[in-house]
């Protein structure tokens, strides 16, 4: 019953990708980062106030580079959203447990091991079979940009357990990173452009910034309640809920090899997922 925290989670992640999507011809990548992250920063600061948490803190140079690459891990994966198919797009973003398997590895010289060499490698391979189709065309370039949103991603994430280990609450967590996101953003859109919000575009808006909300929720009482394998794998159903909305609503059928793809993605992922978090749990404070 634990771990159906992180299947909730999942299928709010996977219906946030579809209103990104949704939202793409009324705003830009920049902007719909900006509103979810500006629906993000006021929740977490009402909960802060809520329960009379300070908001100062003595670790914010590790807050600013959290909250700058996991700016640009979500700026890049919301543009992967709006200029690819909704699965492979979130299967690429969730390369994040092979980059932090290998950061750990090289960077943090944590002892290299067969079960966690063979799950990078075949991680990738499922990366390069889920492209393969897709090389040839014209989106070369968002295939690369949803790879980086993955490696960016595994920076923040580690950046998350670093704080989590010195102690920071997971809410002061998400809401320097969303009070980053939405002043760098904002600054950007003030010197480009807003476009202008409908009735409808409100709607989406919101729905954005609920689902990301709660989402992240959900998922942070799963790590917390639930087992951490079963919880990392069935993380992974984002993939799967994504697979479903995408044929649903924009009739997006991948082929064999691209499914073939996304299983080593999900395998691997979930292989090295556990025993980077394994060793990052016993990380000491820095």
């Amino acid at each position: 019953m634990r771990s159906l925290w992180m299947v909730l989670a999942a299928f709010l992640f996977a219906c946030m990708g579809v209103l990104v999507k949704l939202s793409a011809p009324y705003f830009s990548s920049t902007e719909l980062v900006f509103y979810r992250s500006l629906f993000g920063v006021w929740m977490t600061y009402m909960i802060i106030r809520h329960h009379r948490l300070p908001l100062r803190t003595a670790h914010w140079k590790i807050h600013v580079w959290r909250g700058l690459t996991g700016l640009v891990s979500l700026l890049l994966f919301f543009y992967c959203l709006t200029h690819m198919p909704l699965a492979a797009a979130i299967s690429l973003n969730y390369t994040w447990p092979l980059f932090v398997a290998l950061l750990t590895i090289l960077f943090l010289k944590e002892q290299s091991h067969w079960l966690m060499i063979g799950a990078i490698l075949m991680g990738f391979v499922g990366v390069l079979l889920l492209l393969r189709p897709a090389l040839p065309d014209e989106n070369w370039d968002a295939n690369i940009l949803g790879i980086a949103s993955g490696f960016f991603a595994a920076i923040a994430y580690m950046n998350v357990k670093q704080l989590g280990n010195l102690g920071e609450t997971e809410w002061h967590v998400v809401f320097y990173f969303t009070l980053i996101s939405t002043l760098i953003t904002g600054v950007w859109l003030a010197f480009t452009s807003f476009h202008p919000i409908t009735a409808y575009g409100l709607l989406l808006l919101v729905s954005i910034g609920m689902t990301a909300t709660l989402a992240q929720l959900a998922m942070t009482r799963a790590y917390h309640r639930g087992a951490t394998l079963v919880v990392t794998s069935l993380g992974y159903s984002t993939v799967l809920f994504a697979c479903v909305w995408g044929m649903l609503l924009w009739d997006e059928v991948l082929p064999p090899i691209a499914w073939l793809g996304m299983g080593l993605i999900i395998l691997g992922g979930s292989l090295s997922g556990v025993l980077g978090l394994k060793f990052l749990a016993s990380a000491p404070p820095k």
